[in-house]
């Protein structure tokens, strides 16, 4: 159902810069640009608490040449360190508990060598991109190889001082059956991203709107925050 797009290309050209470099690749869900990046001659760290993902993961072509970990940056062993980090795909706003996100801020920077730097998009929240998740707006069909499949959001509550959307995800897949899940998502602002850096100890060198590079407020709805660690 995921496509490789901007985001994907974005995040494998922030770790490819640098060639071989040491990554670590935080929420990496099924493994898409943590195998890409593999593939490019990184040398990867892949790591999810969701079992499933990391399943699927390992049973690419290459994943033999990532490192897996099952678990949260607690997990990521003490003697590693790395010349750059990415969260992608959005995945701090699955981090819904702020103390949480900020000890995965902190496990990072403890991890990354002096000039390290990471990367990673959540949605902004000035956008409003909750507002565009209905059928009608957000409805389309995706063929796969077992047939068409149509795919919409819902938001079903929106708390806008908290920052917590609860959605819910429809597929229907072509047997009829349709499969739905639910569950939140923590938005926060560019300031509340940018002071959780700074206590973690890292300092941001740039924030854009999109993958290609936009403003703030003129891209895709996105904040798109590159940190280092002096």
């Amino acid at each position: 159902m995921n496509d490789w797009g901007p985001a994907d290309d974005f995040f494998l050209s922030f770790l490819t810069t640098t060639p071989g470099a040491r990554v670590l690749d935080l929420g990496c869900g099924t493994g898409g640009i943590t195998l890409a990046a593999a593939a490019a001659g990184c040398s990867v760290m892949g790591v999810d608490p969701d079992q499933p993902s990391l399943r699927a993961a390992r049973s690419k072509p290459g994943a033999d040449q990532v490192q897996w970990v099952d678990g949260t940056s607690r997990a990521i062993p003490a003697d590693c360190q790395f010349d750059l980090a990415i969260m992608a795909s959005n995945v701090v706003q699955e981090i819904l508990d702020d103390a949480e996100l900020a000890r995965s801020f902190s496990d990072i920077a403890a991890h990354l060598v002096p000039g390290g730097r990471l990367a990673f998009d959540a949605r902004d929240p000035d956008a409003r991109g909750w507002e565009a998740w209905t059928k009608e707006r957000s409805h389309r069909i995706v063929d796969l190889p077992e047939g068409e499949v149509e795919h919409w959001y819902q938001t079903t509550h929106v708390d806008e001082e908290t920052g917590l959307i609860d959605f819910c995800e429809h597929e229907i897949a072509p047997d009829g059956n349709e499969r739905v899940e639910c569950g939140p998502l923590r938005f926060r602002s560019q300031h509340q991203l940018r002071l959780m850096l700074e206590e973690a100890g890292m300092s941001v060198e740039k924030v854009f709107g999109g993958y290609q590079g936009e403003s703030v407020g003129n891209g895709a709805g996105a904040l798109l925050v590159i940190a280092f660690r002096p």
